[in-house]
């Protein structure tokens, strides 16, 4: 027997013996909560009410649709992930899920949270939710990926929707108010990934993936780091000027906005990897506490008394 054939033996023997921690992974838990976060946030703003138990079917629908975008991404980038240290590690370039398992447990968990979502909520929030899926894996994933530089801020609806699927769940449609949640989310993606592949630029540019610093440098991701957290922090004021938001919220928003704008004027003035790091690991819980301010505000109102 050959080495090839006693390589490829052990790697099914290896991946016949995965954990259910590997499949978990493969979920890509830390986005998928992010997700499900938002996802929630937006069903506390929707007009409405749903009963608690469909709720919980609702985001049990959503967080397995992100699982399952994960999962088929991890099958489809796995020769990049191999070669690069961040992600060399994930279930499928590991060894630890064979690239068959992935892609079958990723299939049909879009399916099914899909189909539940049809059967249990709504024909909208289903729609919405199989949009997501399918523009993350289809149009991200495998087409703009590794073909632009403008494959995040595109890519970056996929990220943006959760929070739409959630209003719609309850409220049954999609008003302008969802729509702001889905341009915070989407203004928000560039300058926090761009963060990270300044950092990650060498492993981008060995994997062949033409992410901004690989391709136009890092002097250009910086600038454009800084002009799209300015869009963000000012984009952030919009559920004030519309109403959905008030005092609480607006405060809130201007302090964490204050704090991501001095960051991104560091990392255009510094130019220090360090600074990009930060700026990464503080625009996730940037993120995290303007939904949960959005949240605070509509549990315990309150409001401007000068905006229209």
């Amino acid at each position: 027997m050959s080495d090839s054939t006693l390589t490829a033996a052990h790697a099914v023997s290896f991946a016949r013996n995965a954990a259910p921690a590997d499949y978990f992974a493969l979920l890509k838990p830390r986005v998928m909560s992010l997700v499900v976060f938002t996802s929630a946030v937006g069903m506390v703003l929707a007009p409405g009410e749903l009963h608690p138990v469909l709720i919980f079917a609702a985001l049990f629908c959503i967080a397995a649709g992100a699982g399952a975008s994960g999962a088929i991404n991890m099958w489809f980038d796995r020769d990049i992930d191999a070669r690069m240290p961040r992600t060399s590690g994930r279930p499928v370039p590991s060894g630890r899920v064979l690239p068959g398992t992935a892609l079958t447990f990723g299939v049909w968990l879009a399916v099914g949270s899909v189909t539940l979502m049809a059967l249990a909520i709504n024909w909208l929030s289903a729609i919405l939710l199989a949009t997501t899926i399918c523009f993350y894996v289809f149009i991200y994933t495998m087409w703009l990926k590794r073909r632009t530089p403008q494959n995040i801020v595109i890519g970056g609806a996929a990220g943006a929707l959760p929070p739409v699927i959630g209003w719609a769940a309850v409220a049954g449609e999609v008003g302008l108010a969802a729509l702001v949640l889905f341009f915070i989310i989407f203004v928000w993606t560039p300058p926090h990934f761009w963060a990270l592949a300044l950092v990650r630029a060498d492993e981008y540019k060995k994997v062949g993936v033409p992410m901004l610093p690989v391709v136009a440098g890092p002097a250009v991701t910086r600038r454009h780091i800084f002009w799209y957290s300015v869009a963000l922090v000012s984009f952030s004021f919009m559920p004030v000027v519309i109403g959905l938001s008030g005092v609480i919220y607006g405060i809130g928003a201007a302090f964490l906005g204050s704090v991501f704008m001095m960051m991104a004027a560091l990392i255009r003035c510094r130019r220090r990897n360090d600074d990009a790091q930060r700026l990464f690991s503080f625009s996730i819980l940037y993120l995290f506490l303007i939904f949960v301010l959005l949240a605070v505000d509509h549990i315990f109102p309150s409001s401007f008394p000068y905006v229209l």
